[in-house]
């Protein structure tokens, strides 16, 4: 990008400056800190970047042009100058007919794409009345026991006309069972579903726990996912590989984008494995990140994420469809930064998240509401999370261009050297046999916590100030509304569920499930038997449990 000969100029310049103007103001006042560093686990930050950070690279090669290898610079060739991400807030309120009024709400405050939270039952498998969901009934999300839940959800909303995410994992084939059925009783084409799951497995290995099947299992499922949609949904994202929850367990940027793209490789090798061909499914493949308060650090790990999958899935998958090149990601506001102390400093903390999400090209984006460290956001929060992104996307100018970021030298740098950290790490998960075996070896989990533990104990020490918490705090705190789900919200989902099983014909869920049993013990593709058995009004719990039956349930040790 620069000349050698430029660039001998500038370095010479530099030291020039350092001699005769910043020595003399350091030798008097010298500076905050010591070092300064981004915000995980960090890279140092040297206190001026120049063209001799850039260095000589090519400009087509490493950066190029937005829609255009490598994608750094983002994966349309309009971005939002056509059309803005879809903002997607995160809602699921205790019952089915309670997320229905929150989705109505935000629909009509104008939000443009759908995301279910569930609850802790229905992420395991497990139906309401089920004494392992004792107390968690509709608390982290909504409670969905059968497609009549599904149903209540999105009744008044043609599936037609909405994107839905929905964050669910384990059973997420069971999940998308339930939306296809909807849709087919809504008289929707399948092929008009649009939406994503989550989907991804190997990350509740190493984040979250959250899971029902041995990984071996597991990976059959999500190819018969993958395969299913292919043909029946195409215009379903199958899965979202996550780094948002192995940053929120405690990693580092880095370790965000090299262990998120390692379970892709996992997931293209085990479906490309299974015989299917690369770009039949790697452009329904989609990808879900944290955005943490380092703005500019954030920045850079989206842009270097964008060029890594390219290089990946050219140069080890022999992609041939741009599509299957290119990273398109959901980004969601760091649940773990927020406060339960000065919560209103938790509005600043999201919009400047929101911020660095957009400045990095996110194509979807969830804003979290100030009071989501303490409970189910009110309505009002949401708004305000909401009301973020729309000023964001209106008012800030930062839409209007694309990448507009491109070209610093500290962004340039910065993206370049946590791409090599991430490969760095790529490599080493290589060795270690691919990241389904260093996950099983808990290799991953050991390295994230490493982090997390130095991280908490810079808070602790004043090292790392959170604003409210270890510095600028108050003595009282005013109250705050907070959304509850009482017991006897409970138990009216406990009540639907028996008025279901009760009402439906048991011999056709018990032989939907039957079949479901006997192709889970052979090798057909289980999204056709699922389909079946939620339309047969078989709950989560009993379609979970055939598979339990013949999977078995993971016994791994604990993540993080």
């Amino acid at each position: 990008m620069f000349d050698p000969d430029d660039l001998a100029d500038i370095r010479s310049a530099k030291e020039e400056w350092e001699a005769e103007t910043l020595d003399p103001v350091l030798d008097r006042f010298g500076e905050r800190k010591d070092t300064f560093e981004t915000d995980t686990a960090g890279h140092e930050v040297d206190r001026l970047y120049t063209p001799d950070d850039v260095g000589e690279r090519d400009y087509r090669e490493d950066v190029g042009f937005p829609g255009e290898e490598p994608y750094t610079r983002g994966v349309y060739p309009t971005m939002y100058r056509g059309r803005l991400w879809t903002m997607r807030q995160y809602a699921g309120m205790g019952t089915a007919r309670e997320t229905n009024e929150r989705f109505q709400y935000l629909i009509d405050e104008g939000q443009t794409g759908l995301s279910m939270a569930f609850d802790l039952p229905t992420q395991m498998g497990y139906d309401s009345d089920n004494e392992m969901a004792a107390g968690e009934v509709g608390k982290s999300g909504v409670a969905i026991d059968s497609i009549h839940d599904m149903e209540t959800v999105f009744e008044g909303i043609p599936l037609d006309e909405v994107s839905t995410s929905m964050t669910i994992n384990a059973p997420a084939s069971v999940l998308l069972a339930m939306y296809i059925a909807v849709g087919d009783r809504q008289g929707i084409d399948r092929e008009e579903l649009r939406g994503t799951i989550q989907n991804d497995v190997l990350k509740e290995y190493v984040a979250r726990n959250t899971y029902i099947y041995p990984p071996e299992p597991s990976m059959r499922i999500i190819t018969d996912i993958f395969e299913f949609c292919a043909e029946e949904v195409p215009s379903f994202n199958t899965i979202s590989i996550s780094g948002y929850h192995i940053r929120e367990a405690g990693s580092s940027a880095a370790q965000e984008i090299a262990f998120t793209l390692g379970n892709g490789i996992e997931y293209v090798e085990a479906a490309t494995e299974a015989g299917l061909a690369v770009d039949d499914f790697a452009p329904q493949l989609s990808f879900f990140f944290a955005s943490y308060n380092n703005v500019l650090e954030e920045v850079a790990k989206f842009r270097a994420a964008r060029r890594m999958w390219a290089k990946i899935m050219d140069e080890r998958f022999d992609a041939d469809d741009p599509d299957s090149k290119q990273l398109k990601f959901h980004t969601q506001t760091a649940g773990s930064t927020l406060t339960a102390q000065q919560i209103d400093n938790n509005i600043v903390r999201v919009a400047y998240q929101a911020l660095a999400a957009v400045l990095g090209g996110t194509q979807s984006l969830h804003t979290n509401g100030k009071d989501e460290a303490l409970a189910l956001p009110t309505e009002e929060s949401v708004r305000t999370a909401l009301r973020t992104q729309q000023i964001l996307a209106h008012e800030s100018g930062a839409a209007d261009t694309i990448d507009p970021l491109a070209g610093s030298y500290y962004i340039e740098n910065l993206t370049d050297e946590l791409e090599e950290e991430a490969f760095d790490i790529l490599d080493t998960v290589d060795g270690k046999g691919g990241m389904l075996q260093a996950v099983e070896d808990q290799w991953v989990q050991r390295e994230v916590q490493d982090v997390a533990f130095e991280r908490q104990q810079e808070i602790d020490e004043g090292e790392r100030v959170i604003v409210g918490v270890n510095e600028y705090e108050v003595d009282e705190e005013p109250e705050v509304d907070i959304e509850e789900v009482t017991e006897a919200d409970q138990q009216r989902q406990r009540d639907r569920l028996q008025h279901v099983r009760d009402e439906r014909d048991d011999a056709a869920a018990e032989d939907a499930l039957a079949a479901l049993h006997a192709a889970a013990e052979g090798d057909d593709n289980l999204m056709p038997y699922l389909v079946d058995a939620v339309k047969a009004e078989a709950t989560i719990g009993e379609i979970c449990d055939t598979m339990r039956d013949v999977f078995g349930e993971h016994q791994g040790g604990a993540a993080l």
